[in-house]
């Protein structure tokens, strides 16, 4: 039975707490913020919990 290999990009992107809740960058602050309001912009600094939806699918990306 092979290893099971973590996807490498996932965890370049998401940090684990210490009681196992996922974190990740709020996302659509890359480009196309000419558009955006500031307070929009600056609504979406800072890191975010993962969706309860997305958890599942991305800790077993993690391979936890």
């Amino acid at each position: 039975m092979p290893k099971f290999k973590p996807h490498t990009g996932t965890g370049k992107r998401v940090k684990v707490t210490g009681k196992g809740k996922l974190l990740t960058e709020q996302a659509g602050k890359r480009h196309l913020l000419e558009g955006k309001s500031s307070k929009v912009t600056r609504r979406m600094t800072g890191t975010v919990t993962v969706a309860k939806a997305d958890t599942k699918r991305i800790k077993k990306l993690l391979g936890r």
